[in-house]
């Protein structure tokens, strides 16, 4: 790749800001050694953490902090560059004043992301890594962390390098029939490589077929609460998320527009969506507030549908995963009927009873919702298109005969594979990619 590496030195915190016992100040880029020099009396041994007093030079010397130094001799280092670490006492006016002193030795502020850019471009990890030590940041939960660590160690890397050197390996055939057309090749050489084009092709197409379950994972799930007015959707949602998040009153249609409470079940993250009750109205706002309800149902992942115990069980204008049946007295011998494909559940949101075992419900369907099938999943829109492409190219040349017409999808196949993990045309997705990172990484 032909990616201009940048001559600036940058600097950012690696830790939150806001008070605290320590705050580690990240530093990466050519200068970073004599900005060491500067700012310490001595600049530490190679990746040995050490004591040093922190100086702003000038015509009088400031001292700034004494903090725990450690400098990383490039390209054994996250960034491939010199670089370097300051442990700083985390108060606000240390942080700031050792930030002015870097920006006067020569240093600028990093931008988001740009620390693990520059890893990318210096071959430290692949697109693929890079997403995920950005998905790693961002977990909520031990199931997010291990599907973002399995990225980062390079478990989706290896699927695509494995495919890219498949593809690799039928080029290189190709082209012999394409160079070589009066030769006598085997006719076994043509059979290989139609043999490998389709498994391919059906290992790619069965890697697409897994329902979303890492992207759902990555983002975390929709459950969304269904139902007429005053069927106890705002309490059932302050029962799950375990705190009044929603307003209850005896008064039908208190909820106009969707309410989001953001909980974990299954060790995934759900968000459950309390919405307006479904009826017919006159009322504009309310009106619009069903448009937006009936949305959420056809969008989100799983659906609630409450109704009153002493009513029939209406069918809703969306799909429903789980009828719960409220305000009665709840037989416990009657937590879970059958009904067609889907569930009726049994609860009272005045006691309490049978919230437990929907909780348990909830979670086992957020679990399966995520379940990790074979190989590592597709965690981003991104990589789910670029397969998609890479399948459609595949296909395209299993039903060409001519070997150049082949050939050429076959390149427009390896290219799709390359983008995903950075190996060929990636210069125009690292801005959209890296500024979704935090600054100090």
């Amino acid at each position: 790749m032909n990616i201009p590496l940048s001559n600036s030195t940058i600097f950012a915190l690696a830790t939150a800001s806001g008070r605290g016992a320590v705050a580690i100040m990240r530093i990466s880029g050519p200068q970073t050694l004599s900005i060491l020099e500067k700012l310490c009396h001595s600049v530490p041994k190679v990746r040995q953490a050490s004591v040093r007093q922190l100086w702003r030079r000038g015509d009088k010397d400031e001292l700034l902090d004494q903090a725990l130094a450690i400098w990383f001799k490039g390209p054994n280092s996250y960034t491939g560059e010199d670089s370097a670490e300051l442990h700083l006492h985390a108060g606000p006016a240390v942080i700031d004043a050792v930030a002015d002193a870097l920006v006067a030795y020569g240093a600028r502020p990093a931008q988001a992301g740009e620390f693990s850019k520059r890893a990318f471009l210096n071959g430290k990890v692949d697109l693929l890594q890079a997403e995920g030590i950005s998905d790693l940041v961002e977990a909520e939960t031990q199931a997010q962390r291990r599907q973002a660590l399995e990225q980062t160690e390079g478990g989706l890397s290896v699927v695509y390098q494995g495919w890219a050197q498949k593809l690799r390996e039928v080029l290189a055939f190709q082209e012999a029939l394409i160079d070589f057309p009066d030769e006598d090749l085997p006719e076994e050489v043509e059979q290989n490589l139609k043999s490998t084009i389709e498994t391919l092709y059906e290992e790619m197409k069965a890697h697409l077929d897994d329902a979303g379950r890492g992207e759902r994972l990555r983002r975390g799930l929709v459950f969304a609460i269904l139902g007429a007015p005053n069927a106890g959707k705002s309490s059932l949602l302050n029962l799950l998320a375990d705190r009044d998040a929603a307003i209850v009153t005896e008064q039908a249609g208190t909820t106009r527009d969707a309410i989001e409470v953001r909980v974990v079940l299954g060790d995934v993250p759900v968000t459950l969506v309390d919405t307006a009750g479904l009826r017919e109205t006159e009322d504009l706002i309310e009106a619009e507030g069903i448009r937006r309800a009936q949305k959420i149902g056809r969008e989100a992942d799983c659906v609630l549908c409450l109704t009153d115990a002493s009513i029939d069980v209406l069918e809703p204008e969306v799909k429903c995963d789980f009828w719960i049946r409220t305000k009665k007295d709840i037989d416990v011998s009657r937590e879970t009927l059958d009904r067609n494909d889907n569930k009726i559940l049994f609860i009272s949101v005045k006691t309490g009873k049978g919230i437990d075992h929907l909780k348990q419900v909830l979670a086992e369907k957020a679990k399966f919702l995520t379940a990790r099938q074979g190989p590592p999943p597709l965690t981003r829109v991104r990589h789910r298109l670029g397969i998609e492409e890479c399948v459609q190219h595949l296909e395209e040349a299993q039903r060409l005969d001519w070997p150049e017409l082949r050939g050429e999808e076959l390149r427009l196949a390896m290219q799709s594979l390359g983008r995903l993990t950075g190996t060929i045309g990636v210069e125009d997705l690292l801005d959209t990619i890296f500024s979704q990172f935090c600054i100090g990484k």
